[in-house]
């Protein structure tokens, strides 16, 4: 068996009409839309399915619903005999995927899951005045040079490294001119480009302590078992099982850096991983594993028929 990861990805993945085509082909996805809707009290699935696009991209909304397309591949794979415990070595998803991945995994149910990503996202957009945070993607910097960045920039406010996504491409995120200044700063540094992102709230940065201590109060709060794969967390790039090391790294999360470089790197050193599959909405986690190590394989499954391709190549 190759050795492989399922990964799952984060925000900035939506799209109007995500899921549909599963929910047309598949029982088992119309089951997990059903089901999340249900445990939202709302019909998300029409909301993912017809738009409009402005009140999905709502950090409360978005995070439910690429979960809900991530857990609707899982569903259709096991329906189709390939089953998580069976066909993966580890589960990894960046920042709101981790949840979709404990979920795959097993230590969240998908009613649960739904759930605490509505109170977080809700959590995180609450955190900071809209207009007082800001993120940047800073392209082209090696990472030391992206923390030189951030510490030149914050003059004693916030510009924390939020997501090292993958080589030459880092992301800021704190006070507005505290991000303003990174942006010139990078530049004059000799970023290719350095840009402020059209995000709702100033994730993964100190400012988000307010959303951390709300998800730290849900998390106590809910059952949690071990994953029946290790999950490689963003907050430390390794592999964790133990359900209360879990809720301390998804509390730390909030707050700390998205090392996905790290956490992919660490899968697909030493022969561990081959193949990284990306489950759900968009393929930008599969782009970057190629930027990351362009010797893995990597393959994003979010369509009818990329799942029944997949489950073909392994019966096959």
């Amino acid at each position: 068996m190759t050795n492989r990861a399922f990964t799952f990805p984060g925000q900035g993945s939506q799209a109007v009409g995500m899921g549909k085509d599963l929910a047309a082909a598949f029982p088992e996805a119309r089951a997990v839309f059903n089901e999340v809707d249900e445990a939202l009290g709302e019909r998300l699935s029409a909301l993912m399915f017809e738009g409009p696009e402005d009140v999905l991209r709502l950090t409360e909304n978005a995070q439910p619903a690429l979960m809900a397309v991530s857990l609707a591949v899982v569903r259709v794979l096991e329906a189709k005999g390939v089953a998580l415990v069976d066909h993966a070595s580890f589960v990894a998803g960046h920042s709101l995927g981790e949840y979709s991945a404990l979920c795959a995994a097993g230590t969240f149910s998908l009613s649960d899951t739904a759930r605490l990503l509505r109170t977080r996202g809700k959590a995180m957009q609450a955190a900071v005045p809209v207009g007082q945070g800001a993120m940047a993607a800073l392209l082209g910097l090696d990472f030391e040079t992206a923390q030189a960045v951030a510490q030149e920039a914050a003059q004693g406010g916030v510009c924390d490294l939020a997501n090292d996504n993958s080589p030459g491409q880092l992301v800021v995120s704190g006070d507005v001119q505290a991000i303003e200044r990174a942006v010139e700063i990078a530049k004059a540094k000799g970023a290719k480009r350095a840009l402020l992102l059209p995000v709702s709230a100033p994730f993964h940065c100190r400012l988000m302590q307010p959303a951390a201590d709300t998800m730290a109060q849900a998390l106590a709060e809910v059952g949690m078992l071990s994953p029946v794969v290790p999950l490689v967390a963003n907050v430390t790039a390794r592999p964790v099982s133990d359900p209360e090391a879990i809720r301390a790294h998804l509390v730390d999360q909030v707050t700390g850096m998205v090392r996905w470089t790290q956490s992919v790197g660490w899968m697909t050193s030493e022969g561990k991983i081959g193949q990284l599959l990306e489950l759900g909405s968009g393929k930008v986690l599969t782009g970057l594993a190629k930027r990351i190590d362009p010797a893995v394989q990597a393959l994003s499954l979010s369509s009818p028929a990329d799942i029944d391709g997949f489950a073909a190549s392994l019966a096959g």
